[in-house]
């Protein structure tokens, strides 16, 4: 790979494998707007360059330092084994020396400048390098929906004292992007479509302004990555890596979660991953029970993807760009325009629900609808623990009708899914409840809701030969579901056929037929 042209003598002399106190492979410089990254093979080095660009002050040594820091304090949270700390830079630009931060306070010299230390990884391993090369599964982003899940839970809150979160502090940056988008895109037919994505971010924010001063308020605003995006996040040692955190503007970090998971699920719609998207916030919002914050989601998706038209338009006007650049960065910039305008056009949301005994498939027939239908599912294996203040992986097994599954936490539960298939719905997302729904009355209210809701409903119907449930229930791995042979043979003896006028909803899936589950794809497009 040919160097980039060097921009300081500093920079120059951290090219030579002769001023690193360890082995140095091939040294690469990678240069951004605002730093310096040298690849040294084993380890990296970050220099922020000495600029202010009004979003990231860099000006001073000591801010510097001080962004140094903070970088290594953020990432850390997260990849500690590779985020080492700062390192100060002594010497001269023509023969620096290195040192930790800390050991510059025993007298070392003078520092010149300061950077961040980190392990070095290949680039190959970034997710969008993986989506690149066709090997970006599903497993992946839902491994990275569990980490950044569990960050989110135990991350820092934004107290009523502070400003961040504050409705006006949402809509703040949201406008922010216009102006940009009309400097870049001056032409006629992109200032009316400007102008109307700028009067749907004003009457979405009206719409929910209260939502966002309620989100601040149940602890949701907090110090999060800020730049959620695949080139940030990394398949390493065969587990997830998250890197690269928002240090420079704490405007910019400190933000609901559903703005952080917005930002990954665009990113994954815009390269054409719509199944990723989907698997990933599934399995964030399981984690989480956050289903309430979909009501936001389409707010922070718009600005989301204007963001990016706007930093493709700005990097399309830039001088210094060839012609080839230039257009490539044109056409990012319209694309992620019509983005914004899709998500501002919801399609119209259906209700689906499954029925059948444990063991019959049907978290499996609607793990594979997620992807295909972008749709939310609600798993009543998961719901039954978290009002119970259980993890979904704990074990609640108890005799039948004990414990958890006692009519009252069984009554409980599918209330709980109604009330979440509601707020699904009404952020207008189709939505999956995953249930046995054995018996009418517990499937009644949901027909009622569609109906309410003038959306189309759907019983799947999913079922196996009794021989194989049998099979399935002996050798499946632990998750979410306690049942066992004892709870399968109460619910085959239990089982309700459907009533006569639920005959029209309902799609029949046999999980031991191989084509079975194709033909119902068939029949719910």
């Amino acid at each position: 790979m040919p160097m980039p042209s060097v921009p300081t003598p500093l920079i120059a002399s951290l090219l030579k494998p002769g001023v690193y106190d360890h082995p140095v492979g091939d040294i690469e410089l990678i240069e951004t707007h605002i730093s310096w990254v040298v690849l040294t093979g084993e380890f990296v080095y970050k220099i922020k360059k000495p600029v202010n660009l009004g979003f990231a002050d860099f000006s001073t040594l000591e801010k510097r330092r001080h962004f140094c820091a903070e970088e290594v304090r953020l990432n850390q949270r997260f990849s500690a084994d590779t985020y080492i700390g700062v390192v100060a830079i002594t010497g001269s630009p023509a023969a620096p020396s290195l040192a930790s931060d800390q050991d510059n306070d025993k007298n070392r010299g003078e520092v010149i400048e300061y950077a961040v230390r980190m392990r070095q990884f290949p680039s190959s391993a970034q997710l969008d390098r993986m989506l690149d090369r066709g090997v970006l599964e599903g497993r992946h982003l839902e491994a990275f929906a569990r980490v950044i899940a569990d960050f989110h839970q135990r991350v820092s809150v934004a107290g009523a004292d502070h400003r961040y979160g504050d409705p006006v502090e949402v809509l703040k940056p949201a406008e922010e992007n216009f102006p940009d988008l009309r400097r870049c895109l001056p032409d006629t037919a992109s200032a009316g479509r400007i102008l109307a994505l700028q009067g749907w971010t004003r009457a979405g924010f009206s719409r929910w302004r209260n939502e966002f001063a309620r989100r601040k308020q149940d602890g949701f605003v907090r110090e999060c990555h800020g730049d959620l995006h695949l080139r940030n996040l990394a398949w390493v040692d065969d587990g997830p890596l998250v890197f690269d955190c928002l240090e420079f503007n704490p405007e910019l970090r400190w933000i609901d979660v559903m703005s952080e998971v917005g930002f990954l699920v665009m990113d994954l719609q815009a390269r054409g991953q719509a199944g990723l998207a989907a698997r990933f916030l599934n399995h964030y919002l399981e984690r989480t029970g956050d289903y309430a914050g979909l009501s936001v989601l389409p707010f922070y998706l718009v600005y989301r993807a204007l963001v990016r038209a706007k930093v493709d338009g700005i990097r399309a006007l830039q001088a210094n760009a060839d012609e080839h650049e230039k257009d490539a960065c044109g056409r990012a910039c319209h694309a992620y325009l019509a983005l914004a305008e899709r998500y501002t056009q919801p399609g119209r949301p259906r209700l689906i629900v499954t029925r059948g005994v444990s063991a019959s498939g049907k978290t499996t027939v609607s793990d594979s609808l997620i992807a295909s239908l972008g749709a939310i599912r609600i798993r009543s294996d998961v719901e039954r623990k978290r009002l119970a203040g259980l993890s979904a992986e704990s074990d609640a097994r108890a005799a039948v009708d004990q414990g958890l599954y006692d009519s009252a936490g069984s009554y409980a539960t599918y209330a709980r899914l109604l009330d979440l298939a509601g707020q699904v719905l009404a952020a207008g997302f189709t939505v999956i409840v995953d249930a046995a729904f054995l018996q009418a009355r517990q499937r009644q209210p949901f027909q009622a809701l569609a109906a309410e809701r003038g959306i189309a409903y759907t019983i799947l119907e999913i079922s196996a030969p009794e021989v194989v449930l049998r099979e399935r229930i002996v050798s499946r791995a632990r998750g979410a579901s306690d049942a066992d042979l004892a709870v399968l043979d109460h619910q085959l003896k239990s089982w309700q056929p459907l009533t006569l006028d639920e005959s029209v909803y309902v799609l029949r899936v046999d999980t031991s037929a191989e084509s079975s589950l194709g033909k119902l794809m068939e029949s719910l497009r």
